[in-house]
């Protein structure tokens, strides 16, 4: 009995597999960011908590988790880092002392906005090659797959 192919690309080149072609856009993503943000010195998480923070600020450690889809280990692991930098101060939910609340602080908030037109632009190299209906298709596409998908990863993006 022959091997049966599982998947149309399972006989063709690897390189055309989903996953391979999703974690290399990853890649080309954070080298994008690291050149257009080096200035800064933060990474791609960072810069998605640091935006969140300013959307909601307080927010607790495992809502912002859920927002940008990392585990709470992460999360914390990243707040740390951005208030040893005086980005971020963390404060204890008085009503509930097990609740860590996250702020950006004022140069968190300057940072930000100094580095947020990189940001944009680290995300509008990466699609440069498409034309504007590709584009949307495209970012239609993902967010139909994490969404239909999000309940497979080791956490959750909250939408």
């Amino acid at each position: 009995m022959g091997r049966r192919a599982c998947c149309e690309w399972d006989q063709k080149d690897l390189r055309a597999a989903p996953g391979i072609l999703i974690r290399r856009v990853h890649q080309i993503y954070l080298a994008i960011y690291a050149q257009k943000c080096a200035e800064f010195g933060t990474t791609p998480v960072q810069s998605s908590i640091m935006q969140i923070l300013l959307k909601q600020p307080g927010i607790d450690q495992v809502a912002l988790a859920g927002e940008i889809g990392i585990d709470r280990t992460t999360t914390s692991s990243v707040l740390s880092r951005l208030q040893a930098r005086g980005i971020v101060l963390r404060e204890v939910d008085p009503e509930n002392r097990r609740t860590k609340r996250a702020f950006l602080t004022e140069q968190g908030t300057t940072m930000l906005f100094e580095m947020q037109q990189s940001i944009d632009e680290a995300h509008e190299q990466l699609v440069k090659p498409l034309n504007r209906t590709e584009r949307k298709r495209f970012l239609d596409q993902l967010v139909r797959l994490v969404s239909v998908n999000n309940d497979r990863g080791r956490t959750f993006l909250r939408y």
